[in-house]
């Protein structure tokens, strides 16, 4: 079975779970014979392992059309305009502008360069929807010249795509939902961005959910038909055989958030309870790792609090800082307040790191060997630091027990899941066809 694939990012050009969870789930896929992969990003920048999947670049596909109009693919719905930077799952503090529909402007439209092709960032900047419409524009060209039998479309940024793929092939969609509007911002969702899910929603054919806190969400929020939605878990890349050795600066221990700061993330739930912390102990060290549009507010609050000299703000971590990060770490940190699933605290057990995550999270639906809190329990995040960091047998416990249950959690697995769900499609595609 030949496999489209869409995505936003891959490794080594990510900025958060998304494309971790796309390069996982490619190398697992690659690891059954059956399926052949193409993988599309909007930039290729030529460094991607394609060991797993072909990958090509949206900006290398040539087109026969010259000029595009927003209108063509957007006139059912309200345009937006961004004028701020934004990532996977961005607040909507950083959307600047909404324009309601029937008032884009003739002038909105795009054009290819000399070769025919089109220019894409891959980024999340300003001009992210142009992005995301001449994605979907490049997509039916792809569609139209090559081969495959199953499109599968992952996050809202390539729904259109998947769409546009859809239409010009007539194959099954199937979409990957690994955060919805309502986990980025809450009850305050951006319009513009949840008429594109659920465009994508009740186009595809198959949906697969990364938990079934989204599967649930999915349901209620969009009123998607349950039949429809597969809930697949996220896995984690296994420990390489030669661990590399970092060495760790300070005496203190260390406590760590690394991710997103962004609402979705709870980073201010992580300043209060380290507050607390450091009214019972003093031999630790708080690190928040990560970026994001609440990020001076939570420097600012720390020094409210007066616990700066204690707090570190390290700014967005990959690749290899990311590792040593996780190795010179006592405790890992997870207070999101709506977390569809969570690859980092399988990391952080996969490094022998005891982890506390909340409840509110996809990753608590299957771990055992984490302390699970309420992300707005202060008091219960604050107790459980302080056991892990005060009670060797404690931490050692879920070190030992952690690090076994996150080494059984394999991305091969979480590949035949979805291997199933292509077929499934694919073979209900196949019996309409018949029917008609």
């Amino acid at each position: 079975m030949k496999v489209l694939m869409f995505g936003w990012e891959f490794p080594p050009h990510i900025s958060g779970g998304l494309g971790t969870a796309c390069y996982g789930l490619t190398k697992g896929l690659a690891s059954y014979e059956d399926l052949e992969l193409l993988f599309v990003v909007p930039k290729a920048h030529g460094d991607e392992d394609q060991n797993a999947a072909s990958l090509i670049g949206a900006n290398d596909v040539v087109i026969k059309r010259k000029r595009f109009n927003y209108q063509d693919f957007w006139k059912d719905m309200t345009y937006i305009e961004v004028g701020s930077v934004l990532i996977p799952y961005a607040s909507p503090d950083e959307y600047e502008r909404l324009v309601s529909e029937r008032k884009l402007e003739q002038s909105a439209i795009t054009e290819t360069d000399d070769f025919g092709r089109m220019n894409f960032t891959g980024k999340y900047g300003k001009d992210l929807l142009q992005e995301v419409t001449n994605y979907a524009y490049v997509a039916q060209t792809i569609a139209a010249e090559n081969e495959f039998d199953v499109i599968h479309a992952h996050d809202w940024l390539t729904y259109a795509a998947g769409i546009a793929a859809k239409k010009i092939s007539g194959k099954p969609l199937v979409i990957h939902v690994h955060a919805t509007e309502f986990d980025r911002s809450g009850e305050t969702v951006n319009q513009t961005v949840y008429d594109i899910e659920k465009m994508g929603m009740e186009n595809a054919d198959k949906i697969i959910t990364v938990s079934n806190l989204t599967r649930n969400i999915v349901i209620e929020r969009y009123g998607i038909s349950p039949e429809k939605i597969v809930t697949v878990y996220n896995a984690v890349e296994p420990q390489e055989a030669e661990k590399k050795q970092f060495k760790k600066n300070v005496k203190e221990k260390v406590v760590t958030f690394l991710g997103r700061v962004t609402f979705q993330k709870g980073p201010e739930y992580f300043i209060e309870a380290a507050y607390q912390v450091l009214q019972k102990v003093d031999n630790v060290r708080f690190v928040m790792a990560g970026s994001g549009d609440l990020l001076r507010k939570m420097i600012r609050r720390a020094a409210a609090l007066g616990i700066t000299n204690r707090c570190h703000f390290t700014d967005f971590l990959r690749g290899e800082d990311v590792t040593r990060m996780f190795a010179i770490s006592d405790v890992y940190v997870m207070p999101s307040v709506s977390e569809p699933f969570g690859i980092s605290p399988l990391e952080a057990m996969r490094s022998n790191v005891p982890v506390v995550i909340s409840k509110q999270s996809g990753v608590a639906e299957i771990l055992q060997h984490a302390i699970k809190v309420d992300f707005w329990d202060i008091d219960a995040i604050s107790d459980a630091i302080y056991g892990l960091l005060k009670y060797d047998a404690l931490s050692d416990m879920f070190r030992t027990y952690g690090k076994t249950e996150v080494n059984n959690l394999k991305w091969e697995n979480a590949a035949g899941h979805v291997r199933n769900v292509y077929y499934d499609a694919f073979n209900e595609f196949m019996q309409k066809k018949g029917v008609e």
